[in-house]
């Protein structure tokens, strides 16, 4: 299945494509996509080595009388976030993404696709074996676990890279040219609770938020989607004011840059309220669908009963877990002053996870501007410090400031409408790019991102528009002829 779309055009970057989806490489597991791809440059005969983080760097001559031009880095990530349906069986470490060509699009069979960022790094290993592709003195940086740490781009050592101009092929959508991003901030929560008997006359019910659409929690932060563990602790609350419900666990989400798509708890009511407490889980399902009626069509909350546990959490630790999720700040918090229709600080309640006397409670605060994404994260840390919990910020990465005034923007932007007539938009993502890492080690460099367009990255839904990659591979050999000369 999926060796169909090594047909496709351009046909050199289907390949390359379809070769990274045979290799498995979620984050945190993507070594052995980065030794694929030098030994791939290494077979074309062009220098290729990896960096003490892991990153794979590849170096590729000028095409004659291109030797004075100046330097062109081609940039993209090699992992992928690991997303499947509920009922589909996949080993993200060990199994190949299986392919699928739908009219326009390709996806994958019930998991994530990997197009993000599999085609920027099809198309930069693409360009590497490209005889027809003329360019000045190039270089190929594939980094590492961008997806969790942005480790690969916090690791870049200065002067391991000669180049002055970065192009990064990790944006979605094709006719759109970014040179700005926003910055990310991990806010990451911890309960310790006590585990006390059940109540004998108690039974044990497992209710579970499925169905949504989940999706990037930056790029798809303003869709109006639900978030799974907001609606789970909405319902939560309401049980234990109106059942007296006693919460057994919780699981919701499992990676912190993607909407939480599912989420459920086991709690125990009293037997005798049974029969309202089910009746209670219908109406909420059917709230639930009417305010999200347009975004979240197969919304499904339901409930079941399930072996009686013999612990519980004590109901001091619960209702402050609960009254701190529901309460804190979710979704988009403000849009840009400066750009039209972008986000600027957001905030994605990412991961809820209980076990053996601790619950963890994740999110994703993103925005760019650094000092309003500090606050978001510093009112996180107030309500959930009020509510009893530990809590500690990580993973702080910058945003990249908008330069209009940039060169090879110019050159995006003149070779764009040359080749398709028409501009193409200007903007910046509420996402984290690496670019803004690796300005802070490389301040000189001139950047610009763009790419193919690819749909509900992050998600199962996940796919990417065929005619945009010929697009994509177009513009970016066109641009390469047209670097300017070194000064």
């Amino acid at each position: 299945m999926g060796k169909e779309i090594t047909q496709l055009k351009p046909q050199g970057v289907w390949e390359n494509f379809y070769a990274l989806t045979q290799i498995p490489r979620p984050s945190l597991h993507a070594h052995n996509a980065l030794e694929y791809i030098k030994k791939f440059a290494e077979g074309l005969g062009l220098e290729a080595v990896r960096d003490e983080v892991g990153n794979t760097i590849v170096r590729k001559p000028a095409t004659p009388g291109m030797e004075n031009r100046v330097g062109v880095i081609l940039q993209g990530h090699a992992d992928m976030v690991p997303q499947k349906d509920d009922n589909k069986k996949h080993d993200f470490e060990k199994d190949a993404i299986e392919t699928v060509v739908d009219g326009d699009w390709v996806k994958a069979n019930g998991t994530t696709l990997g197009a993000d960022n599999g085609m920027g790094v099809a198309a930069a290993m693409a360009i590497l074996a490209d005889k027809d592709a003329v360019h000045g003195p190039l270089e190929v940086l594939v980094t590492i676990d961008e997806e969790t740490s942005m480790a690969g781009a916090e690791g870049l050592k200065k002067g391991e890279l000669n180049g002055k101009i970065l192009l990064n092929l990790d944006s979605e959508t094709e006719g759109e040219a970014y040179i700005g991003c926003a910055g990310g901030l991990d806010v990451n929560a911890k309960f310790h609770y006590a585990e006390i008997e059940t109540a004998e006359e108690d039974i044990a019910i497992k209710v579970k938020i499925s169905g949504l659409h989940g999706g990037h929690s930056g790029m798809d932060i303003a869709l109006g989607r639900a978030n799974a563990n907001k609606l789970l602790f909405r319902f939560l609350k309401f049980a234990a004011a109106n059942y007296e419900a006693m919460l057994s666990e919780v699981h919701g989400g499992n990676m912190r840059n993607a909407i939480p798509r599912e989420a459920w708890a086991t709690v125990t009511i009293d037997s005798e309220d049974k029969e309202d407490f089910m009746e209670a889980v219908e109406e909420f399902e059917d709230m639930f669908r009417a305010e999200y009626a347009s975004t979240e069509q197969g919304l499904a909350f339901t409930a079941e009963v399930v072996e009686t546990p013999k612990t519980v959490m004590d109901e001091m630790s619960a209702d402050d877990l609960i009254n701190a999720v529901h309460g804190c700040p979710n979704g988009v918090i403000r849009m840009s002053a400066e750009m039209c229709d972008l986000v600027e600080t957001s905030s994605n309640l990412a991961i809820v996870d209980s076990n053996k006397g601790i619950t963890e409670v994740k999110f994703l605060v993103r925005s760019s501007v650094d000092t309003a994404k500090d606050d978001i994260a510093s009112s996180i840390e107030s309500i959930f410090r009020l509510a009893g919990a530990e809590v500690e910020m990580s993973g702080d990465y910058p945003g990249w400031k908008p330069n209009p005034q940039s060169e090879i923007l110019h050159i995006v932007d003149d070779t764009y409408n040359r080749l398709f007539g028409k501009k193409p938009e200007i903007r910046a993502v509420h996402a984290g790019l690496e670019c803004g890492i690796m300005v802070g080690t490389y301040p000189d460099w001139d950047m610009v991102s763009f790419g193919p367009t690819i749909e509900h990255p992050h998600s199962p839904s996940e796919r990417v528009n065929i005619p945009s990659v010929d697009k994509f591979y177009t513009l970016l050999k066109e641009i390469l002829k047209s670097v300017p000369v070194e000064k």
